[in-house]
């Protein structure tokens, strides 16, 4: 069985300044919400965070955004999050982007033990300044390394007291490669079922990459709400 832990305070209590954190989501798609708040509410500054975008102004890593608790963001994209925008214009923040199938890639390659790989994504382009190419039959690759962080925060559907998880449809995203790419990784879950209460051929992420779980209930904010007028 893995920690379960009472409240996301707790979850997040050896999160410390200046740490690299992997966070789940894609836009507020499957973001572990309440642990993002409790880093917030802890105050932790300085951290280098790698997710595929961070957030909205006023939720998801949007949040951490605002209190100036982000060093460096390693993403694909700005988003709608005009705090971000501002930050990267004004220099308040260091900010890689990446290409999003080279950003997965890295990602996927760090927790496979993979430490670099060449990609033809970005050969040209600022995204290969510095970096390494070859040519490969007649193609021009640069190598990109992989990533790997301190502390991943995911989130999951469903989760056993084993630490086995299944993610809800696109919530998946980021969470499943990511979570093997951190070297502690908890997992908020709305559900955590008794060991063996799973289908074992249902699930996405088993529990060898799984070190601490959070049952919390998210609010599954909506991103951009279009209804007929």
């Amino acid at each position: 069985m893995k920690p379960i832990y009472s409240t996301a305070s707790e979850a997040v209590a050896g999160i410390q300044d200046g740490m690299t954190l992997m966070v789940g989501g894609f836009g507020l798609v499957g973001i572990p919400e309440q642990l993002i708040l409790a880093l917030v509410e802890k105050g932790v500054t300085d951290l280098i965070v790698i997710s595929n975008n961070c957030g909205v102004d006023d939720w998801g890593l949007g949040l951490l955004l605002k209190n100036k608790q982000i060093k460096k963001m390693i993403g694909s994209y700005v988003g709608e999050n005009k705090e971000f925008e501002r930050q990267v214009l004004s220099g308040e923040i260091e900010v890689e982007l990446t290409p999003q199938g080279t950003l997965a890639e890295k990602i996927r390659a760090g927790g496979a033990g993979i430490p670099a790989f060449f990609t033809p994504a970005g050969v040209g382009t600022v995204v290969a300044e510095g970096k390494e190419t070859r040519i490969y039959d007649g193609k021009e690759y640069v190598l990109e390394e992989s990533l790997r962080a301190d502390f991943t925060l995911i989130r999951a559907a469903k989760a056993d007291k084993f630490g086995n998880l299944i993610y809800n449809k696109t919530a998946q995203n980021f969470n499943p490669m990511m979570a093997a790419a951190g070297k502690f990784t908890i997992a908020e879950a709305e559900e955590i079922v008794e060991t063996g209460d799973l289908d074992p051929a249902q699930i996405h992420t088993p529990s060898i990459y799984v070190q601490g779980l959070l049952q919390a209930t998210q609010e599954k904010r909506i991103e951009k709400l279009t209804i007929r007028s």
